[in-house]
C-alpha cells in the first residue's frame, strides 16, 4: 500500500501529461484570413471557416475548433486574394511582330472541398491557373495587332480572358479577381529597332501630310484675303480715281528710291525732269 501511495502522485502527473497531450491535439485555431479542411483517416470531412464573400469580418466562423486526435488532420487554406506572378509569354501579334508579355492575376479559392478533390493543395492551384492564363494569353493577344496591346482596348480584352479562365477555375475551387498586362515590349535587337523606325517613318508621313493641309489651307485663306482686300481697294478708290492715281504712285516712289539694305531716301535715281514718271514731283498743274 505504501508503494502504491508512492506511484499515486506519479500516476497523477502521467495522466494529467496525456490529457494535456490529448486537447492540444484536438483544440486548434482558425484565424479569420483562412478556412480549413478536417481530414478523416484521407477523406475530408467537414470545413471550418469556410469562404462566403456575405458573411462579415467576425461572423464567419473563425476561432478554436475541435477534431479527433490522431484521427483527423487539418489543412489550412488561405482566404485572401493571392497574387500570381506568370513567367514572361511570347506572343506573335497579327501584324507578325514577336511580343514580350509579361502578366499577374489575383485570384481566391472559394471551394476548398473541390480545390482538396482535385489538385490537393494552393501550390497546385497556382500552377494550373499560371498554364491556363499563360495558354489564353497567348491565343487572345495573338489575334490582335500590337498597336491594340497599347491602346485603351488591353482592358477590355483583359476582362474577356478573365471571364474565359474564371469557367475553368471553378474547377479547382478557384476564382480570377483580375487579370492585367504589367509589359508588352518588343525583344530587343532588330525587330525593336525596326519597329521603332516604321514609327518615326509613320510620324514624319504624317507631319508632312499636316503640314501640307496647313499650307494649302493657308494659301486660300491668303487668297480670300487679297481677294477681298482687292475689292475694297477697288470700291474706294472707284469713288476718286485722281487720289487712286496719286496713291499708287506714292507707293511706286517709295518701292524704287528705298535701298534694302540702307533705308528710305538712300537711292539714286537720274531722270529727266520732263519724265512722266516724276508726273506727281511736278504736282498736278506741271503735268
Amino acid at each position: 500500500m505504501d508503494d502504491l501511495r508512492r506511484l499515486n502522485p506519479v500516476v497523477l502527473i502521467g495522466l494529467a501529461f496525456v490529457l494535456v497531450v490529448l486537447i492540444s491535439a484536438s483544440v486548434f485555431r482558425v484565424s479569420e484570413t483562412r478556412q480549413a479542411i478536417i481530414v478523416r483517416l484521407g477523406k475530408p470531412d467537414r470545413i471550418v471557416n469556410r469562404y462566403d464573400e456575405s458573411r462579415p469580418i467576425g461572423l464567419s466562423g473563425a476561432g478554436l475548433a475541435v477534431k479527433i486526435p490522431f484521427i483527423e488532420q487539418v489543412l489550412f487554406i488561405d482566404k485572401r486574394v493571392m497574387d500570381l506572378d506568370m513567367p514572361q509569354q511570347t506572343v506573335l501579334s497579327t501584324d507578325q511582330l514577336r511580343l514580350v508579355v509579361d502578366a499577374f492575376a489575383r485570384f481566391r479559392i472559394v471551394d476548398p472541398l473541390r480545390m482538396y478533390q482535385t489538385v490537393g493543395n494552393e501550390d497546385r492551384v497556382a500552377e494550373q491557373l499560371s498554364r491556363i492564363l499563360g495558354s489564353k494569353l497567348r491565343n487572345e493577344l495573338g489575334t490582335q495587332p500590337f498597336a491594340a496591346l497599347l491602346s485603351p482596348e488591353r482592358g477590355v480584352m483583359m476582362d474577356e480572358i478573365q471571364k474565359d479562365v474564371n469557367r475553368v477555375a471553378r474547377q479547382y475551387g478557384a476564382e480570377i479577381v483580375d487579370v492585367r498586362i504589367k509589359r508588352a515590349d518588343l525583344p530587343p535587337g532588330t525587330p525593336l529597332d525596326s519597329a521603332f523606325e516604321r514609327m518615326r517613318t509613320a510620324r514624319r508621313q504624317e507631319a508632312s501630310a499636316i503640314r501640307a493641309q496647313g499650307y494649302k489651307q493657308a494659301q486660300i485663306i491668303r487668297a480670300e484675303a487679297d481677294a477681298t482686300a482687292s475689292k475694297i481697294y477697288a470700291d474706294s478708290f472707284g469713288k476718286d480715281p485722281d487720289f487712286y492715281a496719286f496713291y499708287r504712285a506714292m507707293q511706286s516712289y517709295r518701292t524704287t528710291f528705298t535701298d534694302p539694305q540702307a533705308g528710305e531716301g538712300s537711292s539714286s535715281v537720274i531722270l529727266s525732269p520732263d519724265n512722266e514718271y516724276l508726273r506727281e514731283f511736278r504736282g498736278r498743274r506741271g503735268g
